[in-house]
């Protein structure tokens, strides 16, 4: 009886010691493929033209500093039966414009996609424009969308004699379903026989994981990962002819994404973002400021009376330096994320300051992370 009871108390033990271990690791977030890589084929193509904007108020291209709107215009005004070659145009309704656009994967003719116009001259504002019928190419020089029609633009601006106002880029303005689409890509995907997946973070645990969740969802050693960066999965007999199921199927399993330890710092904002599993091994971190207060009290020096001499002004300067400095703090071996910001908060330091206090550490080989700087 005691034997098993004590038996009992150390299986109980034993299961409240995994128990605290499991609630004390991190957790991961979890995703789906389908949030974490692409199929390769399956993408948006860019699309790019150059066209002209009508009918705006007053606020168009100035013909003369902006040459290319005129012999655009001129151009037009050709194909439509108007000679204006030697007409010396003084408009500023018009405006010339760079037109783009995405292509989404499997679109068929008749199409509508959105569009991007903006001013390409010296155009105070596209408010009101009506985009004339412009081709859209893509990289290899093809005409595959047609755009036109009203731009709506996020904002404005307003002008008087003493004062103006403007909010937002009233220069740049989009056409919802401004697009048609008039060629379509060739990419047969039923007639695929090996797919390739692109991961968005290369990593080769990641990888290697979404290999094995592949595997098991058909059954047998399909998938591999090449390189940190792709996963390639050899069609099965089974999803032969119905490749839309296979895809459907395998963007829907969940994976844990591995992340690298790592530190992004921008200069220019002073933001920074560490990752999870960033590690510090034990040191000891100070910083201190060095200020130098100058005060000027200057004094009036006046004669004795019925002396021979002047009223001047003597100059008095009191300089005073100070060096206060946090005490050195020492920082425990492989704290966590939140015990590494909570410390450096503690030392009253600003996001600057601390920017130069990682790369220090990480100079001294106790930052078990990488640090990219923007």
């Amino acid at each position: 009886m005691i034997c098993g009871g004590f038996k009992r108390l150390v299986l109980l033990g034993a299961a409240a010691a995994v128990a605290a271990t499991t609630l004390l690791a991190p957790v991961h977030a979890a995703s789906r493929i389908k949030d974490i890589a692409d199929f390769e084929g399956i993408r948006e193509n860019q699309l790019i033209g150059y066209g002209l904007v009508v009918g705006l108020n007053g606020t168009g291209d100035s013909l003369n500093n902006s040459p290319f709107t005129q012999q655009s215009l001129q151009a037009m005004l050709e194909r439509l039966g108007v000679n204006t070659r030697n007409i010396d145009l003084n408009t500023n309704t018009v405006a010339a414009v760079m037109v783009t656009a995405n292509l989404p994967p499997f679109s068929t003719q008749g199409t509508r996609i959105d569009v991007n116009v903006s001013a390409l001259g010296d155009s105070e504002s596209l408010q009101g424009g009506t985009l004339l019928v412009t081709p859209l190419v893509g990289a290899d020089g093809e005409v595959y969308a047609i755009a036109q029609g009203s731009i709506a633009i996020g904002g404005f601006s307003a002008q008087a004699d003493a004062a103006s106002v403007v909010r937002g880029v009233p220069t740049a303005g989009r056409i919802a379903n401004g697009g048609l689409v008039e060629r379509e890509l060739e990419f047969k995907l039923a007639s695929l026989t090996t797919l390739r997946l692109a991961l968005r973070n290369p990593d080769l645990t990641t990888a290697r994981r979404i290999a094995l969740s592949v595997n098991e969802l058909i059954g047998m050693p399909t998938a591999e990962p090449l390189d940190p960066a792709t996963v390639r999965i050899d069609l099965p007999q089974q999803y032969d002819g119905n490749i839309v199921d296979l895809l459907t199927d395998i963007e829907q399993l969940i994976v844990e994404p591995d992340l690298a330890a790592r530190i992004v710092i921008d200069e220019n904002s002073g933001i920074i973002v560490m990752g999870q599993d960033v590690k510090v091994s034990m040191v000891a971190v100070a910083q201190g400021n060095l200020t130098v207060t100058i005060a000027e009290s200057p004094q009036v020096s006046q004669p004795l009376p019925f002396a021979n001499g002047q009223t001047a002004v003597v100059p008095r300067s009191d300089v005073t330096v100070d060096e206060e400095g946090s005490k050195l703090a020492i920082v425990p071996q492989t704290v966590t994320l939140k015990q590494l910001v909570d410390g450096l908060n503690a030392l009253g330091i600003g996001p600057r300051d601390m920017i130069s206090i990682l790369q220090a550490i990480k100079a001294a080989g106790a930052l078990q992370a990488d640090i990219e700087v923007l």
